[in-house]
């Protein structure tokens, strides 16, 4: 016979307190789980069927045992509900949907019970922890946090937190570094998520807002926000580049950062395990900024893309390597530190390139407008490079050009509307020689040079552009760039979508295609009644069979 186990009410009371403090929760979900395991024990004894409650007192331990039934009518579940009659016997007065407590004596634990109520126990406060953990974690991404390094699995680095742990993925960690067991870290909390096994907290020290934060530590202007870091770009363990700006004009945003002898940015540069960083005068203006963000190396000119979110920087001759840097890397954090693509060119490249534009243009209006060489390359020169520029712009603008009249840009615009009428022409004959159908054409912003584009690709009805999707349709060609590192793993070719050369914005890639979607659901509402109709036809015949 199994020997009961009990606790008297100063124990359970202690316990409570001793698990609420040793697990930093509150005390009353210990008290909670204690009550569950109580209510499950008690189940066992008087049958799980019951609606058994308990109640522990937080303050003298005092516990009330109590089952819960309903009066009904008609009894279904003997467990649960008592009939008028019963019920008049357990308290006097009973209505029908009362329902009543019936006190239930005490039960001793057995060694079975006890172990079921210790996990119990156990899985509650367990619970409660994960949570107390997460709600303390939850809001603090973006804050450097220190910590003990517990264990290395995997290349993955577990550090304990003090009342959580964290883990420093190996993609987030700084290349070459040396951690080992029990080594005070730093680190930025990424992000904190919440799972089944407890809150996962992700660290890292590879990330700008790393290096960001560190700065923010050894700077007190950084801190107070008179000097800002507006942009920061690492490539881990090796180079860094963070772009400042000052809030007051007297204080000198690159020499705080940097400090007396360098003494704040040695600090940063020794808890980055000695990665270089360059601190560059933040700038609004672009190229001017770009300019800064390149050095050491020096730049001659800016060309701002503005269509392609491109820049093209040209440098002397001599300047290339120093521009580029090691394997790319100079002009590869300069383009993250600028959100900007940039494509390096020496003043020789540039030279050439521009001469072949020239040369390209010139022919074109020469051979569309039948115009002579020197009026074709004197618009080239002014900044035309496109027929529907010279056909659709202002007529003093074209007027105003040095050797023009108004008789000679209006005979221009005219010859350039013309060309157009005859490139549209030729397209939609093209189009057409293709098998592409009609219908394309009436789907917004579509043109013939489109058509001819979707037609060469396979792409010839409403169906095949309606199956596409949006990126495969207007996400433009990814350009390699001009200078390349031969030893540079290659990337394999990024083809763009069919239309990205005709930069279209995704709103209107999605509006074509859902345009060219739009007859799949034109048959939907006759279909409908057609459904309808034939129930409505079928419903005499199956009342009839159910007479039968």
């Amino acid at each position: 016979m199994a020997t009961g186990v009990t606790a008297n009410r100063a124990e359970l009371i202690a316990i409570a307190n001793s698990v609420a403090s040793e697990k930093m929760i509150d005390k009353g979900i210990v008290i909670e789980a204690m009550e569950d395991a109580i209510q499950r024990a008690a189940r066992t004894r008087y049958g799980q069927e019951m609606d058994i409650r308990a109640k522990l007192d937080p303050n003298n331990g005092d516990l009330r045992l109590w089952r819960v039934v309903e009066v009904v009518e008609q009894v279904d579940d003997i467990y649960k509900q008592v009939d008028l009659k019963g019920a008049q016997k357990l308290q006097d007065g009973a209505e029908l949907g009362d329902f009543l407590v019936d006190p239930l004596p005490p039960i001793e634990f057995g060694r079975i019970q006890a172990q079921a109520a210790k996990q119990t126990i156990f899985q509650k406060v367990r619970d409660a922890e994960r949570e107390r953990q997460f709600e303390e974690y939850k809001d603090r991404a973006g804050e450097i946090i220190t910590g003990v390094v517990k264990r290395v699995e995997f290349g993955h680095i577990v550090v304990d937190l003090g009342r959580a742990e964290g883990v420093i993925r190996r993609d987030a960690q700084i290349p070459r570094e040396v951690v080992r067991v029990n080594d005070r870290i730093r680190s930025l909390i990424l992000k904190v998520v919440r799972e089944n096994r407890g809150p996962q907290i992700f660290l890292s020290r590879a990330h700008p807002d790393f290096m960001k934060k560190l700065f923010a530590q050894e700077v007190p202007e950084i801190y107070d926000g008179i000097i800002e870091i507006k942009a920061a770009a690492r490539d881990p363990g090796s180079r860094a580049k963070i772009g400042v700006i000052s809030h007051d004009s007297s204080i000198d945003p690159v020499g705080a950062c940097v400090g007396m002898k360098g003494s704040r940015v040695q600090a940063v540069v020794q808890e980055m395990q000695g990665e270089k960083i360059d601190i560059i005068p933040w700038s609004p203006d672009t190229a001017t900024f770009v300019v800064n963000a390149l050095q050491p190396a020096n730049v001659a000119r800016v060309l701002i893309d503005e269509e392609e979110d491109r820049i093209e920087v040209v440098v002397p001759d001599d300047q290339l390597s120093l521009a580029i840097g090691r394997r790319g890397q100079n002009v590869r954090l300069a383009s993250q530190l600028t959100a900007k693509a940039i494509d390096i060119l020496t003043e020789t490249d540039s030279s050439e390139k521009r001469q072949a534009e020239f040369v390209k243009n010139s022919d074109t209006f020469q051979n569309e407008l039948d115009v002579d060489e020197t009026l074709a390359q004197l618009l080239v020169a002014e900044g035309f490079s496109e027929l529907e520029e010279v056909a659709y712009v202002e007529l003093d603008e074209l007027a105003g050009i040095e050797g023009f009249d108004e008789d000679l840009a209006q005979e221009l615009q005219s010859r350039a509307q013309e060309a157009l009428e005859r490139r549209e022409t030729a397209q939609r004959e093209e189009r057409q020689a293709l098998g592409v159908e009609d219908a394309l054409a009436e789907l917004p912003y579509m043109t013939e040079a489109m058509l001819v584009t979707l037609g060469k690709a396979g792409i010839k009805t409403l169906d095949d552009l309606a199956d596409l999707a949006t990126d495969e349709l207007i996400e433009k060609k990814r350009q390699e760039p001009r200078r390349r590192n031969d030893d540079a793993p290659k990337r394999p070719e990024h083809k763009g979508g069919v239309l990205g050369a005709y930069g279209l914005t995704e709103e209107q890639g999605n509006e074509m295609i859902m345009a060219a979607r739009a007859h799949w659901f034109e048959d939907e509402p006759a279909a409908d009644q057609a459904d309808e109709q034939a129930r409505e036809d079928a419903e005499p015949a199956v009342q009839e069979a159910a007479r039968d």
